[in-house]
């Protein structure tokens, strides 16, 4: 069940700190708590600025991507799926300069960011943040990457808790279609011969840790996977959790959530607010053949969902080793 991101271990832009020293102009740069503060007051930076930061932190938000389109496929991304694109819109339209806007699941050397040479905008979801909620620490990140000079990345930054979100920025009303990649080549649109050293290096690693991965047509949010040992689905679900665990008891209990010959429920994740099942599959079965029975077993969770009657004895005991076998992703 483990999940897999690509390692970019190339060095990023510096994570910088808006809080700005007494008589300085430029801001504060994070280091480590035990570290001198760059601010020269001779402290260390978790007695300095960095109190100021930790205290800037905002409470989690447990669904930063709800009431935006495609909130399954967003945590997926965050998640789940090494190597993908989408293609955003935004409320108010394109800046001048800007032609297009892409969310990408890694970029080189993690950074947040990039405004390339054309003045296109490719924006990370799979980075450390700053504050509580995503969403807000993402729509920041836009917001510097839309107005910084093309041909660079975009550093990190603290984010203050009343700035814009994602769900504030972004179209509702426009489609979310992810385009799942097998690898990161989509990071050099021209040719790899293009990229400095260390892109390569960064695009090197990135590709080797990729796991196959394919989304399914015949349902929402349902991804397939390849590893050594064995496949996997791993299907995002918009559900509440708690009517969710019990329509997948009703089904576990009598033999239901098969996705045919050899596969089998395991447990599932918790993403961002949203549970995740997934399924171990046999090495032989790829993402063609779980189209048909994903279908057919969405029909059966769309009617144990529609189930109000008490969880029989068998019911409950197959909930209770469903709730044991989650695992919490953030």
């Amino acid at each position: 069940m483990a999940k897999k991101r690509p390692q970019t271990k190339a060095s990023k832009p510096p994570h910088t700190d808006r809080g700005r020293a007494a008589g300085a102009d430029e801001p504060v740069p994070v280091v480590g708590a035990r570290e001198p503060c760059p601010c020269g007051s001779g402290r260390r930076y978790k007695a300095c600025h960095g109190r100021a930061a930790s205290h800037a932190v905002t409470e989690l938000v447990q669904r930063p991507f709800e009431g935006l389109a495609g909130e399954c496929d967003w945590v997926a991304l965050r998640e789940l799926v090494p190597a993908a694109t989408v293609e955003l819109t935004l409320k108010d339209g394109l800046p001048d300069g800007v032609p297009s806007v892409t969310l990408a699941t890694v970029l080189p050397m993690a950074w947040p960011a990039l405004r390339r040479d054309d003045g296109s905008v490719l924006l990370g979801l799979q980075n450390d943040t700053s504050s509580g909620d995503l969403s807000r620490d993402l729509a920041d990140t836009l917001n510097r990457a839309l107005t910084s000079q093309p041909g660079n990345p975009v550093a990190g930054e603290r984010v203050s808790g009343d700035g814009p979100r994602l769900q504030d920025l972004l179209d509702p009303d426009a489609a979310f279609a992810p385009v799942v990649h097998s690898g990161f080549e989509f990071w050099i649109p021209d040719s790899a011969e293009n990229a400095t050293p260390e892109v390569s290096a960064s695009l090197e690693r990135a590709n080797a840790a990729a796991i196959p991965t394919v989304r399914l047509t015949g349902v929402d949010s349902a991804y397939w996977c390849e590893t050594p040992d064995k496949n996997h689905l791993r299907w995002v679900m918009p559900h509440a959790e708690e009517k969710l665990l019990d329509a997948l008891a009703r089904l576990h209990a009598s033999g239901a959530t098969s996705l045919g010959e050899g596969t089998r429920l395991v447990g599932s994740f918790r993403a961002h607010g949203l549970m995740v099942p997934v399924w171990d599959l046999p090495t032989g079965m790829g993402a063609e053949e779980c189209e048909k029975p994903a279908a057919e077993f969405a029909e059966r969770l769309s009617e144990a969902l529609a189930s109000d009657a008490p969880l029989s004895p068998e019911e409950r005991r197959a909930r209770g080793g469903l709730t044991n076998r989650q695992v919490t992703l953030s």
